[in-house]
């Protein structure tokens, strides 16, 4: 059995990630979360994973600014569930624009990695700071 099969996939990881973050909230108020999503936003809970920007996106439509916490939930559930690291490699001053989209894309990428399973680094470079300076 080769050494990605003893993992979870990611998509499960997060989807788990997800529902505990809902579960927070109340197992009614999970039910009625992905009723609206599937609905209302044709978002299943199989397509999640796969739909981040219009998962975020509904969040954002159904609990407005309450969304960005829900999202910090689900990030904070998601960090432990894969055990990653992170390091900054930029001026202390200089805040990365990380959104939940690119948090999860990076946090798959750091879990899909083989060599490098619940790493993940978070790098810019001069360029890219030139560019968030302008």
């Amino acid at each position: 059995m080769d050494k990605k099969n003893h993992y979870k996939k990611f998509e499960d990881v997060l989807q788990d990630s997800i529902d505990e973050a809902f579960s927070s909230l109340g197992e009614a108020v999970k039910a009625s979360i992905y009723f609206h999503l599937e609905h209302k936003f044709l978002i299943t809970r199989q397509d999640i994973p796969r739909r981040i920007e219009d998962f975020s996106d509904a969040l954002e439509r159904i609990f407005g600014l309450g969304a960005k916490h829900l999202e910090l939930l689900i990030m904070k559930n998601l960090y432990e569930k894969v055990n990653c690291s992170y390091r900054w490699e930029g001026p202390k001053w200089l805040v990365p624009d990380l959104t939940f989209k690119k948090y999860v894309e990076l946090i798959k990428i750091g879990y899909d990695y083989e060599e490098k399973i619940g790493t993940v680094e978070v790098m810019v470079d001069a360029g890219e700071q030139q560019e968030q300076r302008a």
